[in-house]
């Protein structure tokens, strides 16, 4: 089909410059980007009819590494600071 229509996992790698300059990046379509994936993911792991904790598990392993991520330099600095 044509470019502008693809998903990201579709594009070839010589094709996501091209493919990139199809998207919508402005502040309207970068939320409904974003509302999209999150109703994909509620759908998919979340609101199932046989569904475990793997979905809110995920969710909060996510959280916990951005989380991490968020506060690195504070942690790293940290670790070599000598108390007496």
């Amino acid at each position: 089909g044509p470019l502008a229509e693809r998903r990201l996992l579709a594009v070839r790698l010589g094709e996501l410059p091209a493919w990139l300059a199809t998207r919508q990046l402005s502040a309207q379509g970068l939320l409904g980007g974003a509302r999209k994936a999150w109703s994909s993911y509620y759908n998919k792991y979340i609101n199932v009819k046989r569904g475990g904790p793997a979905g809110i598990s995920m969710l909060l392993a996510g959280y916990c590494l951005l989380s991490y991520a968020w506060s690195y330099q504070r942690l790293k600095c940290h670790r070599w600071r000598k108390y007496h």
